[in-house]
This record gives structure tokens, C-alpha cells and sequence, in this order.
């Protein structure tokens, strides 16, 4: 019970500051003004959060966790660029369980596109994101990393179908025009990831 109440507090602390962030802009929301927001004390925000750019980045970190998790869970047999769609919906799904959750997790994602400290952070992100799918895609295929260019450059591509849905999406968009513009820049890519794994298949 008292891991469950410290998880709903840094939730309602993380919502608080991400609505504040994405609606007023970052350099002008202070620590004061989430707090207040969320009806609690500069103390317990800082029990939680180290700053207000430590929420985005908890955020972003918690994503990466899910995204490989995902690909991990994936039928063994499962298409790579099928798995990889799968695997990078998950973001995606954890905003459009509601039309406004969906919409307020697009006004936080230009946050962090619009805003560049929290463009690096992202950035910083993706890199560990597309190193967890190309182990993650080694192991799956039976390939050395370090020898196979397969796993590095499907977990590229995946990563640029991402990013593209990203930019694409648009005020007003639900889940399914997310869904569409996902399908979209997979389609894009999946030729090269499918026949890339029958070619290290083969070889």
C-alpha cells in the first residue's frame, strides 16, 4: 500500500507538471507553480523529482522500458518489422485511452520537440531505446551485433518510422489517425527490415 500511494503521488506530480510544461512553456513554469497545481509542497516534489526537466526525463525512461519490454514479448517467429510496430505503439497506447489524454500527450510531445534541453534529453533517449531493440533484435535473430549490421540498422529504422509519426501528428488527431500514421511509416520501412532478417536467415 505504501508503494502504491508513493506511485499515485508521483503520478499526480508528473501530470501536473507535464500539462504545466506543455501548455505554458518550460522556461516560464517554476517548481512552485507544479506544486501548486497539484496541491502539494515544494518538499514532496523534490522527494520524487530532482527538477522540473527530471519529469520529462523520468517520463522518457519509463517509455524506453516499455518499448523493449515489448519487443522482448513479441512471438519469437513475429515479422521484424511487425514486432517493431508492436513495440513502438506502446507509447502511443498509453495516450489514447481517452480523446484527452490523447490530445495532451501530443501538446507534451511538442513540448519536448519545440523545447531544445528537452530535445537533447529525448535524443539521449532514442539512443538507449534503439540500443535495447538492437539487442533485443540480435537475440531474437541469432546474430552478433557487432558483426551483423541486421540489428543495429533495423532498430535505426524503426526508430525513424517513430520519429515520423512524431512530427506528423497533428492537433486532433485520435488513435486512429496515430494508427494510420504508424502503419504509414512502417509500411515505408518494412520491406527493407523483413528482407534484411530472410537475407541473415538465409545467410
Amino acid at each position: 500500500m505504501a508503494e502504491r500511494k508513493r506511485q499515485l503521488v508521483a503520478d499526480e506530480l508528473r501530470d501536473a507538471a507535464l500539462m504545466l510544461l506543455a501548455t505554458r512553456g518550460f522556461d516560464v513554469v517554476t517548481v512552485d507553480d507544479i506544486v501548486a497545481a497539484a496541491g502539494m509542497s515544494r518538499r514532496t516534489f523534490f522527494r520524487y523529482f530532482a527538477s522540473k526537466e527530471d519529469v520529462v526525463v523520468r517520463f522518457l525512461a519509463d517509455l524506453c522500458a516499455d518499448v523493449v519490454a515489448e519487443l522482448v514479448a513479441r512471438p519469437p517467429a513475429e515479422p521484424p518489422s511487425v514486432a517493431l510496430r508492436h513495440a513502438l505503439w506502446v507509447p502511443f497506447a498509453a495516450c489514447t485511452d481517452h480523446p484527452d489524454h490523447t490530445e495532451r500527450a501530443r501538446v507534451v510531445v511538442r513540448l519536448i520537440l519545440d523545447t531544445p534541453a528537452l530535445h537533447a534529453r529525448a535524443l539521449e533517449y532514442q539512443i538507449q531505446w534503439r540500443a535495447g531493440l538492437t539487442t533485443e533484435l540480435a537475440t531474437r535473430h541469432g546474430l552478433d551485433p557487432d558483426a551483423d549490421p541486421f540489428p543495429r540498422m533495423a532498430a535505426g529504422m524503426a526508430m525513424l518510422a517513430f520519429d515520423t509519426v512524431l512530427q506528423q501528428w497533428q492537433v486532433g488527431d485520435d488513435e486512429h489517425r496515430l494508427a494510420e500514421l504508424t502503419d504509414g511509416a512502417f509500411a515505408v520501412v518494412a520491406p527493407a527490415l523483413d528482407a534484411c532478417t530472410a537475407s541473415s536467415d538465409v545467410g
